[in-house]
């Protein structure tokens, strides 16, 4: 996140940005439910969310985009798009492909409840994959920085969208 916010202070966004760490997702998503039910922002004001969760490490050096399947603007993006250093990006996991369907499995979920397009950016899992052996010492260093910098290209992309 902060890699995105220092992103953002040098090269300033068309539309608003909001950097939100939500809590209680193996809760059931309560940061985001609250944050979405609250009306903190009117929903027609929420262009688009784009929500990260566990991408610093990849075996297979696949970063997946959720969410393509139910915006052909968000599909064109993230198919038109080369991932950074060599990552690649795929899209599905999202109820359409016969992989597990991740279009409710993290933040992203409420927003979608509300018809607000999102992008979701996970990995597969791994043997650590929300286990405690998950540590900072099991980061793919190159894989996380190609991936920081593909969502980045993504994100100028939608900002530059005309239609969502």
């Amino acid at each position: 996140m902060f890699s995105f916010a220092e992103y953002f202070q040098a090269n300033p966004p068309k539309y608003s940005v909001i950097l939100a760490a939500f809590d209680g997702e193996e809760l059931g998503l309560q940061g985001s439910k609250f944050f979405v039910k609250s009306n903190a922002l009117a929903e027609k004001n929420i262009r688009c969310n784009l929500n990260m969760d566990m991408i610093s490490r990849s075996d297979n050096n696949i970063l997946f985009a959720v969410g393509t399947a139910y915006n052909e603007t968000l599909k064109s993006i993230v198919t038109s798009t080369k991932g950074a250093g060599g990552l690649n990006i795929a899209t599905g996991h999202d109820g359409h492909d016969g992989l597990e369907n991740w279009t409710y499995s993290s933040d992203h979920g409420n927003f979608h409840k509300k018809e607000i397009p999102f992008l979701y950016f996970g990995v597969d899992d791994h043997k650590d994959y929300h286990e405690p052996t998950d540590d900072f010492e099991n980061i793919h260093p190159e894989f996380y920085i190609n991936a920081v910098k593909t969502i980045i290209s993504i994100f100028e992309k939608v900002d530059d969208a005309k239609q969502l």
